[in-house]
């Protein structure tokens, strides 16, 4: 549970209801309904009662928004104690994201930045997450928030920021995809829906090879967001991080199958020209996000 869940809750506890808060927080009802099952398990109490309207605090709820306010206050304190004092540094700096990092952290790093550099430009684009790491390499960008790649190319750096897990997923209805009512899933039959290339393709294909598979490939898509889609209409599994997962309007249509061994979680962070790193704006880019 991380700082951003805490204000989350606070948001919720405040307007005691998951429309109005998801508004606010700009996220769907049904990721916000997700976030608040994840921190009841992590908290292990159910924290609101959904038999009300408007939502009431349990008592343990009661408990977990005291803790939020002192832990968010405290934070802040922090904060303000290692000197968050105004830059004058100015100029212009170029990120590249996916859409789905730009929920997940964008948000808050942009937040911190601007606070302490207010008046550095910072030009934000979105795309697929593919393409994360050409724009850095060709200098389209001058910093991206990706996935680490396997194999790092000499002249880039790369700051880890948050793991996340590379998840099978399939149709919530259980008889969507046939194979998967097998004992034994017969891989061979399971049609899947994968991204054209990127991390998340390698390892798949590696994972598939180590077992002798030929995988059925029903669709190729680009961008890991589509496939949720696809696999939400009930054509096949597929593979995406957790992290897209978490922010997909389609989630609660499909369901994470067990599927072992797993595949090797992506490292998020960003990631610059090494070269480059001790440029003044780079470097204050940099040291927010260790924060």
């Amino acid at each position: 549970m991380d700082y951003k869940d805490l204000q989350v809750f606070l948001s919720l506890s405040s307007l005691q209801h998951l429309g109005k808060a998801s508004q606010q927080l700009h996220m769907s009802a049904s990721t916000l309904s997700r976030r608040l099952a994840r921190m009841e398990e992590e908290a292990g109490a159910q924290l609101f009662s959904r038999d009300s309207s408007p939502l009431q605090l349990t008592p343990a709820g009661e408990l977990f928004r005291q803790h939020a306010e002192q832990t968010l206050l405290s934070w802040e304190q922090l904060r303000s104690a290692v000197g968050t004092q105004v830059s004058d540094l100015s100029g212009r700096l170029t990120l590249y994201c996916s859409v789905t990092a730009s929920y997940s952290f964008l948000a808050d790093l942009l937040s911190r930045f601007r606070e302490k550099y207010p008046q550095v430009d910072l030009r934000i684009h979105t795309g697929d997450a593919a393409e994360s790491i050409p724009r850095v390499e060709s200098g389209e960008a001058d910093v991206v928030i990706a996935a680490r790649p396997e194999q790092l190319a000499a002249g880039l750096t790369f700051k880890a920021m948050a793991a996340s897990p590379l998840l099978f997923i399939a149709p919530r209805a259980p008889g969507a995809v046939l194979p998967l009512n097998q004992t034994e899933i017969d891989w061979a039959q399971v049609p899947m829906v994968l991204s054209e290339s990127g991390l998340a393709r390698t390892r798949v294909n590696r994972w598939f090879a180590a077992r002798n598979i030929a995988p059925h490939i029903y669709a190729q898509v680009t961008g890991n967001e589509a496939i949720v889609s696809m696999v939400a209409l009930g054509v096949g599994v597929g593979v995406v991080p957790e992290l897209v997962l978490r922010n997909s309007p389609m989630a609660g249509r499909v369901r994470v199958l067990n599927v072992q061994p797993e595949l090797e979680p992506f490292a998020i962070g960003l990631c610059a020209q090494s070269q480059r790193l001790q440029e003044p704006l780079l470097q204050a880019l940099w040291k927010t996000a260790a924060i």
